[in-house]
Order: structure tokens, then sequence, then C-alpha cells
């Protein structure tokens, strides 16, 4: 599976985990308008103005706030597609009056059928942008009413949390119930009858066989098709994708997809069936409809811990949870799925029948001890697995398609670590603390809480597959070891270390964006509808401010985005030009090198500047830390920026590039880099110097190859007087000319410069490619020239050993030869 194909799946997973949200939402009355979200699309905006400004902008209570939002909302989406209709309109008629060419200056110049046709596109032009502002300030008139109906609702929703009712303990409870069973009752017997009617429209002969097959098709494709696609699934990982975490993670990702799919198909298509046979009615039908909110439900979680606890498959087994435990855990998704539902059912009849506020309260108390009871269960089941359990290193086997890697990942866990202790004694004081908010009648606060302890716990189970997806993709498609990443190295010239870095930041900016939705789905409300989350999230995305900053979530992507695009694309511009285009040309390496550098910092600089406006860091900003960081540079950084200067200096004007031989001072060697801050020198012994840029710039510095990159030979040898001088002279002019190295142009030259303390000096000068080979072919010269003259029985000058006046011992004077001087 490729990585869109993976990102995909996640999206679908983040977007089905809300699904949960929308199964607990109370089903609305019956006086819910319908025709608000069927309106057409053209309506105009005056009219969907009048519209918004009729509607009140508070309510009484939940229900009136929840018909409120969803009219508002309705005027929102038809006004979007006003907009969206009428700006292809206006691109239309702004591309006929551009091809109608600007307006002359002199009047008469334009033919009055062009004239008039310009006026007309003009004058519509005009209106259809006017419309669309008023729009456009009508979006944002309801998006502001909309988020001031949910503050409201919030407030409500908190002031309902904290009123006290008669405790379940006591005789008023029960006899509020009692009192209020015969309006309940008469309430429910009319859904009741609305139900016995449906079935019966069902069980008529010609209704009964088509209601059957939906039923069987339906039950087939959520129970046997989810049983089929689970192996399937499972092969296809084992087959299609490389060994390692990747395809775990992956294959619990698309297990919960495929069952939250499968099943809500079923669901629905078992909905349409009997709807298209006449079996519900206003009720039945809002009964239905959550019925199938809650089938979304149950799958999810069934489909969510059947997959993290992976009984039939331990290799496979995301989270280290040893097999012993699985298995003891493995009642558990079921579990909570049914209670779930269970819980569920009665405050969805209540809101559809309008039951009396005592069934309510017996519905908060149902709900609370239900949970409580399910929560408290499973942390005593957990409690079982610590370092005392017996038996808990059960080694998974590992399956015939799964790596030796996952099996290794599945192995148990040793010792329970201290966070899951401390997080279950967490939980049980919170279990604690709803059983005594019951008891003194508090019913409201402890099944919220309740609710979202259960909500909670989905919530982390389902964030947590997607934070090991994160991880795992960004490891197998950047990482240097992958197969990604090994192409990237070979393709754009990436270091490993760099990969590496890459995907540990991208997961973790993909955990920061993941850790933000999970944020807002669990401080939720489980009655919260998707709507609602993503309306939240919306209002964080917009940005908030820090001091004088507004960080906003989407322009921090957009920027670390453009930042690693821009990279890239100076990467590969960079290899092309020192690996294409400028080897093809006639400059030499070294301006080569100076060029490639110099565009890597031009680059670099732009590539930042790109990233700080896509971050909203306006030019002005920008001014203020530069002159805030010229404080600094005045102080401490003088001497940065002095090389830093002296760099560019360097890679401009070029005394001193790549591949040049220079002594500085007492060191000699050749250049092998000129970084933003030093230069690296390589010296004779293979050493590498790093000199500051501002030394090439304030000290003498020579360049032995910036004009003349030949090298000379010189070698002088003194001879006695006696000594033949034009022999001497041949023999090393023949030495000088039958060398390899030596240049014949210009020519070897041999000098009789003089005679100092007795003796004949012989001067010869030769020239070699490079200064760097001077060194040995004045050593093969040597050898050869002193070869030649003792063949020749032309010895050389000897010292002479001279006793000072007065010394305590002889001292060696070098009375008639000088010592050989030293190659310059």
């Amino acid at each position: 599976m490729n990585p869109i194909s993976c990102c995909r799946t996640a999206l679908l997973l983040a977007v089905l985990m809300l699904a949960p949200a929308f199964a607990q939402e109370p089903a609305t009355s019956a006086s819910t308008p319908t025709l608000a979200t069927q309106a057409p699309t053209d309506t105009g905006i005056a009219e969907l103005r009048g519209r918004f400004t009729r509607l009140p902008s508070t309510a009484e209570n939940n229900d009136d706030l929840r018909i409120l939002l969803a009219q508002i909302n309705a005027i929102a989406a038809q006004t979007d597609a006003f907009i969206t209709s009428r700006t292809a309109s206006l691109a239309d008629l702004n591309a006929r009056l551009g091809e109608l060419g600007a307006v002359p200056t002199l009047p008469g110049a334009e033919d009055p059928s062009i004239t008039r046709q310009r006026v007309a596109l003009t004058k519509q032009r005009n209106a259809l942008d006017s419309d669309i502002r008023l729009a456009k300030l009508l979006a944002i008139d309801a998006q502001q009413r909309s988020s001031d109906l949910l503050t409201q609702r919030r407030k409500l929703f908190e002031a309902k949390l904290t009123e006290r009712a008669h405790s379940p303990l006591g005789r008023a409870f029960w006899s509020d119930i009692g009192d209020a069973w015969d309006d309940d009752r008469d309430r429910l017997s009319d859904l009741g009858t609305e139900f016995r009617n449906g079935m019966a429209v069902v069980r008529q002969p010609q209704n009964l066989p088509t209601v059957l097959v939906s039923i069987g098709a339906a039950l087939l494709l959520a129970l046997l098709g989810n049983w089929l696609a689970e192996i399937g699934l499972a092969r296809l990982a084992a087959r299609l994708l490389p060994p390692g975490r990747l395809r775990r993670s992956l294959l619990v990702i698309a297990i919960v997809g495929t069952n939250v799919l499968l099943v809500g198909v079923a669901a629905q298509w078992l909905l349409s069936a009997l709807d298209a046979q006449g079996a519900w009615g206003p009720l039945t039908r809002k009964v239905a409809q959550a019925l199938v909110a809650s089938s979304i439900f149950i799958a999810f979680v069934v489909g969510l811990g059947r997959a993290l606890l992976s009984i039939s498959r331990p290799s496979w087994r995301l989270p280290p949870i040893p097999n012993a435990l699985a298995k003891r855990l493995a009642p558990f998704p079921w579990l909570i799925a049914l209670v779930g539902a269970a819980v569920w059912a009665p405050a969805q009849i209540n809101a559809v029948v309008d039951a009396s506020d005592a069934a309510v309260l017996a519905t908060h108390v149902f709900t609370a001890l239900s949970l409580t009871a399910l929560i408290s269960t499973i942390v005593m089941r957990l409690g079982m697995s610590g370092p005392s359990a017996p038996a808990a290193a059960e080694t998974p086997a590992a399956d015939a398609g799964a790596p030796a890697s996952d099996a290794a990942d599945a192995a148990p866990m040793p010792a329970r670590a201290v966070w899951v202790g401390l997080l279950l004694s967490t939980v049980m004081v919170v279990v604690v603390v709803i059983w005594v908010l019951v008891a003194i009648g508090y019913v409201a606060m402890a099944s919220f809480l309740a609710t979202q302890l259960n909500w909670g716990g989905i919530v982390l189970a389902a964030f947590y597959v997607l934070f090991k997806f994160a991880d795992d993709l960004f490891a197998a498609i950047v990482s240097s070891k992958s197969g990604v990443g090994m192409r990237l190295q070979r393709s754009f010239g990436f270091a490993p270390q760099t990969l590496d870095q890459a995907a540990v930041v991208l997961s973790g900016l993909s955990r920061v964006a993941l850790f933000f939705y999970m944020v807002i789905a669990l401080w939720a409300p489980l009655g919260t509808s998707p709507g609602e989350v993503f309306q939240r999230s919306g209002q964080f995305g917009s940005g908030f401010k820090i001091g004088e900053f507004e960080l906003v979530p989407g322009a921090i992507f957009s920027g670390v985005a453009v930042a690693m695009g821009g990279l890239i694309a100076l990467r590969v511009l960079m290899r092309w030009l020192s690996r294409s285009y400028l080897p093809s040309t006639a400059l030499e390496p070294g301006m080569q090198s100076s060029i490639t550098t110099l565009l890597g910092y031009v680059g670099g600089v732009l590539v930042v500047a790109f990233s700080l406006s896509a971050l909203g860091i306006g030019v002005n900003r920008i001014a203020w830390v530069a002159s805030a960081l010229s404080v600094g540079i005045g102080f401490g950084l003088q001497a940065i920026v002095q090389n830093f200067i002296s760099g560019l200096i360097l890679l401009a004007e070029r005394p001193v590039k790549v591949g040049d031989w220079v002594v500085l001072g007492t060191s000699e060697g050749d250049v092998r880099r000129i970084n933003v801050r030093a230069t690296e020198i390589q010296l004779g012994d293979r050493s590498t110097l790093i000199v500051p840029n501002s030394e090439f710039i304030t000290k003498i510095v020579r360049n032995m190859t910036l004009a003349n990159a030949e090298g000379r030979v010189l070698i002088r040898l003194p001879m006695p007087l006696s000594t033949d001088a034009m022999k001497v002279r041949s023999l090393m002019l023949a030495a000088c000319n039958t060398h390899a190295t030596v240049l014949p142009e210009p020519a070897p030259t041999v000098t009789l410069e003089g005679v100092e303390g007795g003796a004949l000096i012989f001067q010869a000068i030769a020239f070699v490619p490079s200064p760097r080979l001077a060194g040995g072919v004045r050593s093969d010269l040597m050898f050869e020239i002193l070869d030649a003259l003792r063949t020749a029985d032309l010895p050389l000058s000897v010292p002479t050993m001279v006793v000072a006046p007065g010394a305590l011992a002889p001292t060696v004077i070098p009375a008639e030869t000088p010592p050989l001087p030293v190659q310059t």
C-alpha cells in the first residue's frame, strides 16, 4: 500500500472515531425543521439574509438550541454554495472583460457595440461582486452566531450537570418515578403502537420476502463479510507490505475501517429497505436512524479492541501485551460496545418520546452504575496482570506471515510499568467518586463522568493506533534503512543521519497534530456531534495569540512544509549544478565549488524567508528581530560576523579558492573547502587545519597557484674550484631533461652563480606541472645528479674543519662550502 493510501486510511479512522459521538447525540424532537436543509442552492442572498435575521439569537433549552443550530448551519451551507457558484460566474465575467481590452482614452476610438457590451458586462460584474461580498459577510455572521449558540449550549449543559436531585437511596427518588410512570407509559405506548403498525406492514405477504432478503443480506455483509475481510487483509498485509511495524499498525487501521464500513453499509441498507416498505413512522424512524449510528459505534469499538488484542495472530499484536492478558481481555470489546449501546438506548428513547424528568434521572443513574461496573471490572482484570501474575510471560507463537522482528516485538512485558499502576488507581478513584455522586443526588454529573471515562478510554485506544501508525509510516518511508530512504540517498545525496532526523521530526509533527485532535475529542462531551468537534478544532485552528505573536496551527504546518520542500528543491538544484551543468562549462573546479556554495547560501536564505512568510511573519517583524540581534552582534558576535563576511568575500573575489596551495604563516597545504565561517586546509601530513576566514582577508597569504599553477625545482650544489664546469653543467641538464615530470617549456637551466668559500656554486632550475610535485621531483633529480657526478668522478666540495681560538672543543665552520639551500 502506498503512502497516500496510508494517509487516507488514517484520516478515515480519525473521522470514524468521532462516530460514537454522533451515536450519542439525542434525537431531535418532532418539531425539528426538515425543509431548511433541502432548500435549493440558488436562493437569493437577500432571502438568506432575511431568514437569518428572523432567527432568534438565544434559546431556552437544549432542544431549541439544537434546532436553531441546525437552521443556522443550513443557511451557512446554502451561503457557501451561493459563493461557490457565483465565484465561477464572476471569474467568467472578468475574463470576458479582459478580452475586450482596456478602455480607450480617446472618445470615439472604440466601436459603440463594444462599448455597450463593456458597460453591460461591467454592470453584471459589479452586481455579482456585491452579492458575493454580502454572502461572505453573511457566512461570517452565521459562523459567529453558531459559535455563540454553542457557548450557550455548553453553559446550559454545565448548569444542568450541577443540579442536585433526590438520591436513589431515598424514597423521594422512587416516588417521583412512580408518579411519572403513567405519563411515561402513555408516551412509550405511542412509540410501541407505531412500531407494531410498522411490523404489520412488514409482515404483509408482498413485503415480507423483500424484508427477509434484506435482513439476510445485511447480516451476511456485517458478519461474514467482516470475517472474510479480516482474513483477506491479514494475508494481503503479509504478502504486499514489507516486514516491519508498519504493516501491523496499518492492519489494525484497515480492520477497524473495514468493520465500520461494512456494518454501516449493512445497517443503512436495512434501514432503507424497511423505509421503502413503509415500516417507519415519525418516531420509529428517529429510533432507527439512531440504531444505525449505534451499530457503527459497536463496530468501531469491537473492531478496534479485536485488532489491538489480536488473539488469533499474537505476533501481529501492536501493543506490547502478554498473550495471557490479551486472552483475559478478549470479551471486553464486546462488553464495552454492548453496555454502551444499552445505556445509550434509554437516553434516545427519552429524547424521542419526551420522557419526564424522573425518567431522565433514572436513566442517568442506570448509565453511571452500568459504566462504572464495566470499568471497575476491566481495572480488576488488568490488576491481575501485574508482576506477580503467574505465567504472564507466555510467548506468542509467530504466525506464518509474520517476520521475526514482529514476534520479538510481541514478547510479553516482564513487569508492569509504574505509570500503568498510577493510571489504574486514578481510574478507580474516579469510579468511587461517581458512586458517591450518585448516592448524594448529583446523578447528572455522575452520568457525565462515567460516559466521559468510557469515552476517554475509546479515544485513547484509537489515537494510540494513530500515533503508532504515524511513527511506523515515517520510519518506513523516510528513514535511511527503508527502501524509499535508500532511493533518496542515491537520487538526492541525502546523508543517512539527515533522513533519520527527518523521520523523527515528521513523526513528531504528526504526533503534535494528532494530540491536538485527541485533546479536542477528549474534551468534547459524549453527546457532542462530529460537526461541533470539527468546529471546535476550527476555532483553535484559526489561531491564538501569545503576547504580540499569533500562532496559527495551519500556518505552522505550512511553514514547515515550505521549509522541507524548499530544502529538497535546493538540494536537487545544487546537485544538478555540481554534477551536470557546471562540469559541462569551461569553469575550473574551484570556481564551480564557489558558485555552488554561494548559491547554497542564497537559496538557504530564500527558503528561510519563504518559511517565515508562510508562518505569517512579515518583513517588519523580521526587521525587528534583526535589530534585536544587532545588539548581540555588537557585543559578542563580531568575530562570527567578520568570518561570515570574509567567507562571502573569498567566494566572490576568489583570492583563495578550492584546490589552491597556500602558505599561511608556518603552515602550507591545499584548500579543500571554504565554509561560511572557516576554511579547511589539508596539510602535508594529511591533517586538516581549520583557519577562520578573516585570516585570509586581514593577513598576508601566499597563494602558490593563484596566477601560475607551475612549480619550480631549485638545486644548488657546491663543487671544488678544479671541477670541469661544462661537464657538471651538461650532467645536471641531462638529469633534468630526462625526467618525465619536468616541463620542456620553460626549459631547465643550469647556471654558475659564482665562487663562495672556495667552491663553485652550480644552480639548476626546472619547472613541473604543480608545486605539489616539486618536492618529489627535486628528490629524484638529486639522486640522479649525485649518481652521475660519482660516475664521472666529480666530487662535491667538503666543508673544512677549523678550530676556533680559545674554544674548548673543535667547531665545524663551513670554511669552503655553504650548506645546501632549502627548496623554495
